[in-house]
């Protein structure tokens, strides 16, 4: 097959959803792979690699005019317009953007939303959330702690000891682990909450203290459980009573990451104002759900700013919205890795292409096929 591996247009968009080794393992499988110069250089990923790998070097219009052609991001108008119909793309697409599922299904185009993957153990391997949350959540932490005046370890010294850094970490999934694992090891002290009580003995396991909020109601119980591997929206009896547990870390907090993220909503609201207010001048706020707040603004703070870092009320606010694009050859790897996994699926030893509806990950992930939108 015809594989097209164009460069990401998206402003900061760094990374590439092909590298140097996954385009070697295309190409011994039989397919011809056709990359757009350049498109791996921000991800320290050279032309010459490509080639020495087996893969062509083409223009924009070389990458897209592929039967198939593999994105991190979702393709633009102009892009799309540079595509046959019956194209197949694979890619982050977004499955909770109606209008641009609509754009791609008018465009004639098959695509597939690789983060609309079941978060199963079979699914693991393809799994973009997880492998880019992984990335964002270590990142997140290096931000903080360049930003935050002070160190992150305690150290005794000749002229005197400097106290570790208290480092709250909300939302407790892979970002969240990831972020705790990491303040860890540069010595931090470390507390953290999540909805979920499963993940305590994930969270003590990596050496912080858990936030523990009691449950009142079989409501409560129930929805902290989640579903799928995500979080529920919770009671708001629940968020009050862990809202003023909170409050007390954050005001104490030195570092406080942010990480609470629901698929399809708006960012649930974890750091207030007032909780800003609170907290000591020259604190850090690494949100990494700036700009997915309510209508789009804020995040789990709603005063984080969407690709900004803001300083109010003596706190310095971060609100990165691509972290893992800051990491990006590692990024573009893992990324790779799980397309290449996925293409498993559509991709058979046999030639051609195909589209198996009973296989339940290929069913999640397809998005438009034959004109029509088929996200459910």
């Amino acid at each position: 097959m015809l594989i097209g591996v164009p460069a990401e247009t998206v402003p900061g968009e760094t990374r590439v959803a092909v590298t140097s080794e996954t385009a070697k393992k295309l190409v011994a499988q039989g397919h011809a792979v056709r990359v757009q110069s350049g498109a791996g250089l921000t991800a320290a990923i050279t032309d010459a690699a490509f080639q020495a790998a087996g893969a062509e070097i083409t223009d924009a219009a070389g990458a897209f005019a592929c039967e198939l052609v593999l994105k991190v991001r979702a393709p633009s108008q102009a892009e799309i317009a540079l595509m046959k119909p019956a194209t197949v793309v694979v890619g982050m697409l977004n499955p909770f953007d109606g209008e641009g599922l609509q754009r791609l299904a008018a465009a004639g185009l098959t695509s597939f939303a690789l983060e609309a993957a079941p978060r199963t153990t079979r699914a693991q391997s393809m799994d973009v959330l997880s492998s880019q949350a992984n990335i964002a959540g270590y990142k997140a932490v290096m931000i903080a702690a360049d930003k935050y005046q002070r160190f992150f370890p305690m150290l005794m010294t000749a002229a005197g000891t400097v106290k570790a850094a208290r480092v709250v970490i909300l939302g407790v999934g892979v970002a969240g682990l990831q972020a705790i694992a990491t303040a860890k090891r540069l010595g931090a002290v470390i507390e953290a909450s999540d909805v979920r009580p499963s993940v305590k003995e994930q969270v003590e396991s990596l050496g912080a203290k858990f936030i523990d909020v009691p449950y009142e109601t079989q409501e409560e119980r129930e929805a902290a459980e989640g579903v799928g591997g995500y979080a529920r929206p919770m009671p708001q009896s629940w968020l009050d009573r862990q809202q003023a547990e909170v409050a007390k870390r954050v005001a104490a907090a030195d570092v406080v990451i942010s990480t609470a993220l629901i698929p399809g909503r708006a960012a649930p609201t974890l750091v207030t104002e007032d909780m800003v207010r609170s907290m000591k001048p020259g604190s850090v706020i690494v949100d990494i759900a700036a700009g997915r707040g309510p209508d789009g603004v804020g995040g789990n703070c709603p005063l984080s700013e969407a690709d900004k870092t803001v300083v109010k009320h003596g706190v310095t606010l971060v609100g990165e919205t691509n972290l893992a694009a800051l990491v990006a050859a590692d990024a573009s790897s893992l990324y790779a890795r799980n397309v290449l996994d996925f293409l498993k699926l559509v991709l058979p030893k046999e030639g051609g292409f195909k589209i198996d509806m009973d296989d339940d990950i290929v069913a999640a992930c397809l998005m438009s096929r034959d004109g029509q939108v088929t996200r459910k």
